[in-house]
């Protein structure tokens, strides 16, 4: 379908604290936008391949939705050089995802018209959110919603000339996607029909597997009919969805359920940030920080109190506290794309990671992305005996105990230089946070804020870490939580 674009490009300024997405990013509610917009990218071949590849949706889903919570809201960042540089962090990201999906056709995340889906699926499920919250908007908000939108995309590619000038255009213009461009991929049949099922436990509840178990069981199958609802209906059709009795009611209950409550319950309860610092208290911030914090005691006296009265089997032990298996490391950490083996795609994953939550510039990020590739360069030599280019788990147990690692030194050294700020050979508390978004790991002796790492223990700390013989509270919240 051709896209006029005669109306001229969007000016970028409307994008900041005034803008109206931002007032549905502040909302907790967006995210049933996000999720919704993720399937209809999913469905997209383009997009859905490079999930499969190079995603860590399957893996750490919380870390997925967390993550794109975080650049949208940069994006609408007061100052433009917050900004710009999201905008240039996420085109260098995409701009290494390229490759071949299993039918043989190219994929390349910098696609433009890929790019403009992912901008106007969000966009079409924002107005959905509001329309079957019960609030529909007006014909000026829509407009400049839609503005907004058009404007990210130009943040992105420099013109927004893959999506239509106008909102009355765009929806032809969905519709088309929807009926012409759009496939049954397995990203999408993972998140609709498997991920819900295996999701892992948000940091909140993962010490508490058996309780996270028995709620995921009953919970999961409603939230994936939930979301197989509110799709339109050729994306169903497609998928082969069937319809449940009750499920389209089930979806309007939700979406009305969670308006009204956005508007009786007090604003900070309905933050995004709030309820990001109840799944994971590290992310905690903002002004819902100590709204975080009280309920958080109010859980931990919960919890004592049904341990005492009703122990549950398989709570994990404390964090950070011992080291893993061969085996249990591979599942954990290395298999960041959570297909059962490790490639480049994994590992770059955990550059991807590490850059985000350092906000790195072009060079730091290009120092570590080569650091990782030395290091994938090094396990595939050592450890790939078939030469499929990927370490299966047995090729990983069979020999990791016994493989030198000079390649994941460099990796160390070059993520103590871009944690190391103000290079002064050590690292900070504030550096350290940056970082693991924690406070300092309790296996360093600490008398107070002042403590440092210095490069040989920051070092010897991560290969531990990364040879599986010591857990870190700090390097499992980077790497290994969801």
């Amino acid at each position: 379908m051709s896209v006029d674009t005669s109306a001229g490009q969007p000016d970028i300024s409307i994008l900041g604290p005034g803008a109206s997405l931002n007032t549905y990013c502040q909302d907790a509610r967006w995210g049933l936008a996000v999720i919704r917009a993720t399937i209809l990218e999913a469905a997209h071949p383009q997009i859905g391949a490079a999930l499969i590849e190079n995603s860590t949706f399957v893996a750490h889903p919380w870390r997925r939705v967390f993550n794109t919570l975080l650049s949208v809201q940069r994006i609408l960042d007061a100052d433009p050089r917050v900004r710009d540089r999201e905008a240039a962090r996420l085109n260098r990201l995409h701009a290494r995802i390229a490759g071949v999906d299993p039918k043989g056709r190219p994929y390349n995340a910098m696609d433009a018209d890929a790019r403009a889906w992912v901008v106007g699926s969000l966009f079409e499920s924002t107005v959905n959110l509001s329309r079957m919250s019960g609030v529909s908007m007006d014909a000026a908000e829509m407009e400049r919603l839609y503005e907004e939108f058009r404007a990210i995309l130009v943040l992105l590619e420099g013109n927004a000339d893959h999506l239509p000038a106008t909102v009355t255009d765009f929806w032809p213009y969905f519709e088309d996607v929807i009926d012409r461009g759009l496939e049954n991929t397995e990203a999408m049949r993972i998140i609709l029909f498997e991920l819900f099922g295996r999701m892992p436990a948000p940091p909140l509840l993962r010490p508490y597997p058996a309780l996270w178990s028995a709620g995921r069981a009953m919970a999961g199958p409603v939230i994936s009919e939930f979301l197989k609802a509110t799709l339109p209906e050729p994306v169903r059709q497609r998928a082969g969805l069937g319809e449940l009795p009750g499920s389209h009611l089930l979806a309007r209950g939700v979406y009305l359920g969670t308006g009204v409550a956005s508007r009786v319950l007090p604003e900070s309860w309905t933050r995004t940030d709030t309820m990001i610092g109840l799944l994971d208290p590290s992310r905690a911030e903002g002004s819902g920080a100590q709204l975080v914090t009280a309920l958080r005691r109010q859980q931990d006296r919960a919890a004592a109190l049904l341990r005492l009265l009703s122990p549950l089997s398989g709570d994990a032990p404390a964090e950070g506290s011992a080291a893993r298996s061969a085996d249990r490391f591979f599942a954990e950490v290395l298999d960041q794309t959570g297909d059962g083996y490790v490639s480049w795609p994994d590992l770059a994953a955990m550059a991807r990671e590490i850059a985000s939550r350092l906000d790195l510039d072009a060079d730091g990020e290009e120092r570590l992305f080569d650091a990782f590739a030395g290091w994938w360069r090094e396990l595939a030599n050592a450890l790939d005996d078939d030469g499929d280019g990927r370490v299966s788990r047995a090729e990983y147990a069979a020999a990791a105990s016994s493989l030198a690692s000079p390649a994941l030194v460099r990796v160390a050294e070059v993520l103590f230089d871009a944690t190391d700020k103000d290079d002064d050979q050590s690292i900070s508390a504030a550096e350290h946070r940056a970082l693991f978004r924690t406070a300092f790991s309790r296996d360093v002796e600490t008398s107070g804020e002042d403590v440092r790492y210095t490069r040989s223990e920051f070092v010897r700390e991560f290969l531990a870490f990364m040879a599986g013989r010591k857990g870190s509270a700090g390097y499992d919240s980077l790497l290994t939580q969801a």
